[in-house]
């Protein structure tokens, strides 16, 4: 599960392993778990299970406080302290971010709790007239040229992040299955494709070309001149120079292609 940021971020780089989630998480105070936020806004434990993949592992926490306490000391803030028990992290959370009040007598709940959300309480939005206030962007200039087509990465139904639990995307019609294409009819016919046949795809930015062999074509209710692919397969394919603006993130969900045979 390395990102790019993991290893290339300097003249040096260190990758230390840690416990997951998924870890029994025993500190001085007894055993520790952790808070996660779900899709829908809402706050819940998670505590691991299964024994340690080593003795050795540490936590995130562990790490973490252990790197600042070695590096400030227990002034001006208590790093061991939170290392001991991790409710006291919950405590500092609850004193700075609107919406942790009482943290950690509701996230101990079952099913935790929600986090504030103006629109589905009120519905109350933070403006002047307390009403939503809409806004029109205009389009970005296509990327594809003739003949190419606007390629988006997306993850599958059974794929957490780069996390990948299963082959099968059953929203999309998808199983057994990651190094697919997913074309528009109208496009396939024009480019003499059917379902399952196997293409090259290319990508196109600023003169560079980056390629990706055999991919399986599968016809899907996406709009002329687009294709998707998974994530991170087609990552090698992503031009690292093309960011957004302001966030200076990859452009992940507009990158020009073209597709053709197989060498």
């Amino acid at each position: 599960k390395l990102n790019r940021s993991h290893l290339v971020t300097g003249s040096r780089a260190l990758i230390l392993p840690c416990m997951g989630r998924t870890e029994i998480d025993e500190q001085e105070s007894g055993p520790q778990f952790v808070s996660v936020e779900n899709s829908m806004g809402v706050v819940h434990s998670s505590r691991g299970s299964l024994t340690p993949a080593s003795p050795h592992l540490r936590s995130e926490v562990s790490i973490v406080c252990g790197m600042g306490h070695a590096t400030f000391g227990d002034s001006p803030f208590a790093w061991q302290e939170h290392t001991r028990d991790y409710a006291g992290i919950r405590s500092l959370i609850e004193r700075v971010v609107p919406g942790f009040d009482d943290y950690e007598v509701r996230v101990a709940q079952d099913g935790g709790f929600y986090l504030p959300n103006g629109p589905r309480d009120g519905p109350v939005f933070p403006t002047d007239t307390g009403k939503a206030k809409f806004t029109v962007h205009a389009l970005p200039e296509p990327v594809a040229s003739a003949g190419q087509f606007t390629m988006m990465t997306v993850r599958s139904h059974d794929q957490y992040n780069t996390t990948i639990y299963g082959n099968d995307d059953r929203y999309r019609g998808v199983y057994g299955a990651r190094r697919i294409v997913l074309m528009n009819r109208d496009d396939m016919d024009t480019l003499h494709l059917s379902a399952g046949d196997e293409v090259d795809i290319t990508s196109h930015f600023e003169g560079k070309e980056r390629h990706a062999a055999r991919w399986k074509v599968v016809p899907a209710e996406i709009p002329e001149g687009n294709v998707c692919t998974y994530f991170p397969e087609a990552n090698v394919l992503i031009p690292l120079e093309s960011v957004a603006e302001g966030s200076n993130t990859p452009t992940s969900k507009s990158v020009a292609v073209s597709i053709s045979g197989p060498n």
